[in-house]
This record gives C-alpha cells, structure tokens and sequence, in this order.
C-alpha cells in the first residue's frame, strides 16, 4: 500500500457520517475524492443478487474559500473526480441508474474547511461508448471498425516497430466488442493468451508489440450513433461465435 492509499484510508475513518469534517488548512481535492467514495458506500442498495444500486448525482458544497479555490484548478478536477466515482463504482461492483454527474456548489454557511457531500439517483437514457487507453491517452471508437498498427493508414497509429502496419482491429457496436488480428507478423494477445479472434471483455488488455492497449466500456448521456455495416458484423460475430486460442 503506498502512502497515499495509507492517508486516504485514514481520511475516510476520520469523515463523519455526514461526511462534513474541518480542516484548519483548507479542503484538498483528495478530500474530496474520499468523501465521494464514502458517499458512494454508504448510499449503497442491493436491489437483486447481482445489482447494487449506487447514487449517481453528486454535490459538493464547499466553503467560499475552498470552492474559489477548488473553482481555480478549473474543469479537469470535474472530470478526475468524476473518473473516480466511476471507478470505485467499478471496483465494488456498484451500479448506476444514470450518467454519473459531479458539480461543485458553494455554501456560505461552511466555514473554511468543510465540506459535505449530497446525492441521489437520477434515472436517465444511457448510451455507452467504447475507448481505447494507449500510452496514457484515450481513444475513443468509432461505432463500427477501427485499425490500430504502426501504419499512418491505421486509424490509431502507435510508434511500435514491433507491430504490423494494420496490426489490429476493434469491432463495436454500441454494446460489446470483437478484437481481430489482421494477420500480424508478431501476433495478438488478449489478457495474456494469444488470439486471432476474440469477444473483447470491458477492461480487458490487448497487448501487441511492445505496447498495451486497455479496453474500457464508459457511459455517456448522448443518444446512440446509427448502426453501420461494421457494426452489424459485431453481432454477427457474438451470434456466429469467434475464435480465440
């Protein structure tokens, strides 16, 4: 365990229930990440065996002081703690009933220090989009065929020289997902395993060449992209089967 996840576990001991809690310095961002993970556990309901239903609307009330302070960081701090509601849900095997959305909101009643965490479950249309981690940078994929290779002709291009020209290709359909290798000189992997043709797991690993590519399947509120032809052939290939050694 490293230093940080020893202060945030402390920090989480120390939030009370209402999760409003001073600090003579000033709220810190990892305070605020704690207290949505608190927020996130104890809102928690199972509904069936295989569902537990968390919030996904969250507020953060700060005081004056914090909130011009947190305001000044600007809306990449929206989006981190956003990203880490997302992936406690995950880690725990949480649900959301809609879009996870986190806003700041000052409050002139906290004093310096204080914050307090308010959430509830907003129902909404969720479509979900499929994206591609490369080297710390995301990819999001087109609804259909997209090409990953060391080729300027591929749709993501990796400077790999252990990777084919058109070494890869993804096939999504708003839903779920195929990997396929395009008959590379050094392969495809899957979580480890070689492959030629497999369905393609959320958070799972590709590894081609020297380079990992991490599979993620993330909400969004905007409506579904048409189907095309590439889209099609995705579930064809889950009603056919696939191939995977």
């Amino acid at each position: 365990m490293g230093l940080l996840d020893s202060f945030e576990r402390g920090l989480e001991r120390a939030v009370n229930g209402a999760f409003a809690k001073t600090f003579r310095s000033g709220i810190q961002p990892v305070e605020i990440a704690s207290a949505l993970r608190s927020e996130l556990n104890k809102k928690a309901a199972v509904v069936t065996r295989d569902r537990i239903l968390v919030p996904n609307t969250f507020t953060v009330q700060l005081a004056p002081a914090d909130d011009e302070k947190m305001a000044a960081i600007g809306p990449a701090l929206i989006g981190e703690l956003t990203e880490i509601v997302r992936t406690h849900a995950a880690s725990q095997h949480y649900s959301f009933a809609g879009p996870v959305s986190v806003t700041l909101q000052r409050d002139d009643r906290l004093s310096t220090g204080t914050l307090r965490v308010l959430s509830h479950t907003a129902q909404g249309t969720v479509s979900w989009r499929g994206v591609v981690d490369i080297d710390g940078t995301r990819h999001p994929l087109a609804k259909g065929r997209t090409v990953i290779g060391r080729g300027s002709d591929a749709d993501i291009t990796i400077a790999d020289s252990g990777t084919s020209r058109k070494h890869v290709e993804i096939l999504w359909d708003g839903e779920r997902a195929v990997v396929r290798d395009l008959g590379s000189t050094n392969g495809t992997k899957l979580d480890g395993i070689a492959i030629s043709q497999a369905p393609l797991p959320a958070d799972s690993v590709i590894a081609i060449g020297r380079t990992e590519i991490a599979f993620h399947v993330v909400p969004r509120a905007t409506p579904p992209l048409p189907e095309t032809p590439a889209a099609d052939a995705v579930t064809r290939m889950f009603d056919t089967g696939s191939d995977a050694r």
